[in-house]
C-alpha cells in the first residue's frame, strides 16, 4: 500500500458556492472594481519562517500565517482590504499555524490540502481556483514533505494567464528541498519519490520566470542547507539547486541518506496543527518577578531560563538555570523546555522581551510566567547565591591540550553538518547539543569537561545542562571553532 493510500481519509470538501468553472469567489464583488495588488513577505526570525500577505482590489489572502496574527490584520487595514481567505501549504511541524487566529478575528475561511484529517478548515484539491481581485490562485497537490502539501500558483488575469508566483511551502526552497523523514518510519524513500515527482511534474513545468515563494529561509530546521535568499525563481533553482541536478534514483538515494534532527516539540506541533491550535487573540501578559518571587516559583517547579550571552552566563548565573541565548531560543527551547513547567526569563536589562515572548507563542509554549525584575543584577544585589562555570579562549585551550591532553574530556556539541564542513579539534568527542541530555552517561564525571561549538553560544547551553546535572568542572570555549580556525590552529576533517 502506498503512503498516500495508507493515510487517505474521507475529508469533507468546502461546502461554499463555486461558479461553473469550479472557481471560489470570496468577498463582495463590488470590492474588486478598485484594483491594487499588494505582496508582502512576513519573516519570523529564529524559526526562519516566511508567511505571505497577497492582496488585490479590496480582498486579500494570507498564506501560512504565524500565530500572532495582528501583523496581517494591520496590513489589511493599512491597504483598505479584507482578508478573505487563509491557506496552509501543509501541516507544519516547527511552529504553530495562525490560521484559526485569523479565522476567529475576520471570519476568513481556512483552506488546506487533502489526505490529512484536519479538525478545522476546508479541504482543497488539485485544480481548485480562487479569485482575489485581478489575481487567480490555483491549487497544485505537491506531496512529499507531508502528504497534504499543496503549492499555490498566482496569476494576474489583468496582465496574462501565465503563472507569476508559486507559494511552494516546504516542497522547494532556495538551494534546497523539503525534508522527507517526517511522514513516518521506513517511508523516507517513498516520500522522496513523491517529492521528486511533485517538483518535476507540478512546480518546475510552471516555467523558469516564475517566482518561488518558499515557507522557510536559511537556518530553518525544515531543510538542511537552505540558501539565504528570501525569494528565488524556478529558472535559478534549476541552475543552482543541487537537488534538481539529480535523477529520480539519485534524488531518493540522497534523501534517504540525509542526516536530520527531530526536536521533541515537533510532536506537539503536529498534534496541535492537526486539531487547530488554541486561539490566544492578543499577546498574553507576563509578570515581573522579584528575586524572592523567582526563588519561590523555582522551588515550586518553574524553569529558570537565562537568555544572556555566554560570557555573562559563565561569569555568574542563578543556580540550576538553563542557558539559551536570545537568538537561539527558537532553535533550542523546543529541545529542552516542556509544555507544563512555567518558565521565568533572566536577562541583563529586560529590553525587547516582547520579541522574546513571540518565540514562545510561535512554538506553543503558553507557559511563560514572567521575568526577573531588574535583570540578573537584582539577583546578586539581593544577596542571593550564584554559580559559575569556566570560560576559556581558544589559546588557553591550545595550551592545556598541549600540556595535558589525556586529563580532560573535549566535547564538540555542533550539528554533524557544521562539524563535517568546518572540521574539528583532534581527539575530541562529538554529541549534538540537542541529544546531550540523553547522552550524559557517556560523559565522565571525574574529568574536566571542555565544551566547544561554532562560536560559544551552544557551548554555553551545553555547559548549563552539564552543570545542572551535577558536572562541577565544566568550561566553555568562547569563540568556538570559528575562533580556533581564525587563530590558525590545527583542524582535522
Amino acid at each position: 500500500m502506498s503512503v498516500m493510500n495508507a493515510w487517505s481519509a474521507a475529508i469533507p470538501r468546502f461546502p461554499g458556492q463555486v461558479n461553473e468553472d469550479n472557481i471560489y469567489i470570496h468577498g463582495n464583488p463590488e470590492w474588486n472594481q478598485v484594483q491594487k495588488m499588494i505582496f508582502r513577505q512576513v519573516t519570523s526570525p529564529g524559526i526562519a519562517h516566511y508567511s505571505y500577505y497577497l492582496g488585490s482590489g479590496r480582498s486579500a489572502a494570507v498564506i501560512d500565517p504565524r500565530r500572532d496574527s495582528g501583523i496581517y490584520l494591520d496590513l489589511a487595514k493599512e491597504n483598505d482590504q479584507k482578508i478573505s481567505m487563509v491557506f496552509e501549504t501543509h501541516r507544519n511541524e516547527d511552529y504553530l499555524i495562525g490560521s484559526r487566529e485569523i479565522e476567529t478575528r475576520t471570519g476568513a475561511p481556512v483552506y488546506h490540502g487533502p489526505v490529512t484529517p484536519f479538525g478545522y478548515g476546508n479541504t482543497v484539491k488539485d485544480g481548485d481556483r480562487f479569485i482575489l481581485g485581478d489575481l487567480e490562485i490555483s491549487v497544485l497537490e505537491t506531496p512529499g514533505h507531508t502528504l497534504d502539501s499543496i503549492s499555490l500558483v498566482a496569476r494576474d488575469r489583468n496582465v496574462s494567464g501565465e503563472p507569476f508566483l508559486v507559494f511552494t511551502g516546504d516542497a522547494l526552497f532556495s538551494g534546497d528541498v523539503g525534508r522527507t523523514d517526517l511522514i513516518g518510519p521506513g517511508k523516507v524513500a517513498e516520500a522522496s519519490g513523491m517529492l521528486f515527482d511533485s517538483l518535476w511534474q507540478k512546480i518546475i513545468p510552471l516555467g523558469d520566470p516564475v517566482i518561488i515563494c518558499p515557507a522557510h529561509g536559511a537556518g530553518s530546521v525544515c531543510g538542511v542547507e537552505i540558501s539565504d535568499h528570501p525569494l528565488t525563481t524556478i529558472g535559478y533553482e534549476k541552475a543552482a539547486n543541487p537537488h534538481l541536478a539529480k535523477t529520480r534514483d539519485e534524488f531518493i538515494g540522497n534523501k534517504t541518506r540525509e542526516v536530520t534532527y527531530v526536536p521533541p516539540y515537533f510532536r506537539k506541533m503536529e498534534v496541535l496543527n492537526l486539531s487547530g491550535p488554541p486561539v490566544i487573540g492578543d499577546m498574553p501578559d507576563i509578570a515581573s518577578l522579584s528575586p524572592g518571587e523567582l526563588k519561590e516559583r523555582a522551588r515550586q517547579g518553574a524553569r529558570v531560563l537565562d537568555i544572556r550571552g555566554p560570557g555573562s552566563f559563565g561569569a555568574g548565573h542563578i543556580p540550576g538555570s538553563l542557558s539559551i541565548w536570545r537568538d537561539g531560543l527558537a532553535a533550542f527551547m523546543g529541545w529542552f523546555l516542556d509544555y507544563e513547567s512555567p518558565v521565568i526569563l533572566v536577562d541583563d536589562f529586560n529590553l525587547g522581551l516582547d520579541a522574546v515572548q513571540r518565540h514562545f507563542v510561535w512554538l506553543g509554549f503558553d507557559n511563560l510566567l514572567g521575568y526577573l525584575s531588574g535583570g540578573f543584577s537584582s539577583w546578586f544585589k539581593a544577596g542571593e547565591p550564584f554559580s559559575r562555570h569556566g570560560v576559556w579562549s581558544v589559546h588557553e585551550l591550545e595550551r592545556v591540550l598541549e600540556e595535558n591532553r589525556e586529563g580532560l574530556y573535549l566535547l564538540d556539541v555542533r550539528d554533524i553538518h557544521n562539524r563535517g564542513k568546518n572540521g574539528h579539534i583532534r581527539t575530541d568527542h562529538h554529541t549534538y547539543l540537542g541529544h546531550l541530555p540523553g547522552h550524559l552517561p557517556t560523559v565522565p564525571r571525574d574529568t574536566p569537561v571542555i565544551v566547544y561549538c561554532d562560536a560559544g553560544f551552544k557551548g554555553c547551553t551545553a555547559a548549563s545542562i552539564l552543570s545542572m546535572n551535577g558536572f562541577h568542572n565544566v568550561t566553555n570555549i568562547l569563540g568556538g571553532m570559528t575562533a580556533w580556525r581564525s587563530a590558525g590552529l590545527p583542524v582535522e576533517q
